[in-house]
């Protein structure tokens, strides 16, 4: 029997960053989010940071689920 597998907290508290960043919505309206919603804006932002910012530099990132977590709490 398997038990319940949890969505690690680092990448939760990531995407709940990156869509208040861009969204300037709180925590709680955050929060209301289910997990699939939540991972479909983050690519949605990702795509249009991309096409707004057009780099040759592929170092330089764009998108949420390219960015390497940098510290923990």
């Amino acid at each position: 029997m398997r038990g319940l597998r949890l969505y690690p907290e680092d990448e939760l508290y990531r995407e709940m960053a990156f869509i208040s960043y861009y969204f300037h919505w709180g925590h709680e309206d955050v929060m209301a989010i289910d997990h699939r919603s939540r991972r479909k804006w983050c690519a949605e932002i990702s795509a249009i940071n991309e096409k707004l910012n057009p780099s040759k530099d592929k170092k330089k990132e764009k998108s949420i689920f390219d960015m390497k977590l940098t510290r923990r709490m």
